[in-house]
């Protein structure tokens, strides 16, 4: 049994148990009950994913992957890709957007090359690359099949490497230009969308940008027919090697019972991916941010998830990730701080003459 297969078949259901734990306690809190909405929510979450009801989420890293895409000559993107290849290392050098939000939320950034159309091993950036960039998705495949379940299990290894040094809670981020394409391909074959309802203006993209890109889309699903019931044959047809990366980790933090984190709209299609190969890791993904890309509201009714911030961004990297590690752990915070009722009562009694 190959790696992909043996992680698909070890994800397993969330403690009830422990979950109904956690909300007593949340509702014996000096509070009215469900007051802190998605706070509790995310404590209950963590419960039933580490089987406890303590839980320690104070080592945290957030795993950027990078590639390129072919299709990019078909120009469906206004920036040169050379900017994959400049801007990854600046992620564990805490200069881009993603990276001096991490190194204020004390979140260490994996930077991850598999795929970057470039021949040098970059700063800071580990080399697991597939090979430079996917195939034109308009011309045949983006990628084999065998090189779409690579880029899976790349992101189940590296997944599992980080657990085993100790980190308790993942997130996903990516670089790569022209991948807002392949990520509105995937969410229109899951969701047999008309490729113009999701596809939107990226990385700065006109009407007239948006209309030819939704064409390009529209053109790579004809030629490839991607069987939506088959995940990997999805990601192989009209995927990107860093949404591959981004859906492993997914799915090797599920199976060893580890949250993570999604971003934007690009983790959206990985979260996808994964979802469709195992519906189990949808309990272990906390959904960070709205992304203001256009198909975003569809590709999150597709997974049923809810994110916790609106806050108008589309930069991706992982910085929404980011950001919700601070609400996770404000979360954490108050349910092991705060007083219940009866304390509360017991306090007011003893300062009573």
């Amino acid at each position: 049994m190959n790696l992909l297969q043996k992680t698909i078949n070890s994800i397993s259901e969330l403690d009830k148990n422990y979950m109904d734990k956690t909300k007593k306690r949340l509702d014996s809190l000096f509070k009215p009950t469900g007051s802190l909405g998605k706070l509790e929510d995310i404590c209950i979450q963590l419960s039933g994913i580490y089987k406890n009801i303590n839980f320690d989420i104070s080592k945290k890293a957030l795993i950027a992957f990078a590639a390129d895409h072919g299709v990019y000559e078909e120009g469906i993107a206004p920036d040169p890709q050379i900017l994959t290849k400049l801007q990854i290392p600046n992620f564990t050098k805490g200069l881009n957007g993603v990276g001096t939000l991490a190194t204020f939320a004390n979140v260490k950034v994996i930077a991850v090359d598999v795929g970057i159309n470039c021949n040098e091993k970059l700063e800071g950036v580990l080399d697991y690359k597939i090979r430079k960039g996917t195939s034109n998705m308009t011309k045949g495949p983006a990628m084999t099949r065998d090189e779409a379940i690579k880029s899976l299990e790349i992101g189940i290894k590296i997944s599992q490497n980080l657990i085993k040094d100790g980190y308790n809670i993942l997130g996903i981020g990516e670089m790569g230009i022209g991948n807002t394409t392949a990520t509105s391909a995937i969410i229109s074959v899951f969701g047999n969308f008309d490729p113009i309802e999701v596809t939107g203006m990226g990385s700065g993209l006109n009407s007239k940008g948006i209309f030819k890109k939704a064409n390009v889309i529209k053109k790579a699903i004809k030629i490839n027919n991607p069987d939506k019931n088959d995940a990997i044959d999805v990601l192989s047809k009209v995927g990107g090697f860093e949404i591959g990366a981004m859906a492993g980790v997914i799915l090797g933090a599920s199976a060893n019972r580890v949250p993570v984190v999604i971003d934007g709209f690009i983790s959206y299609a990985s979260a996808l991916i994964a979802y469709n190969l195992n519906k189990l890791t949808k309990e272990y993904m906390i959904p960070s941010h709205f992304s203001k890309e256009i198909a975003s509201d569809k590709a999150l009714q597709l997974l049923g998830l809810e994110p916790m911030l609106y806050m108008n961004m589309r930069l991706g990297e992982g910085s929404g990730a980011v950001l919700a590690f601070n609400i996770i752990e404000s979360a954490n915070f108050m349910y092991k701080n705060m007083i219940t009722r009866e304390e509360a009562v017991m306090s007011i009694k003893k300062s009573l003459p």
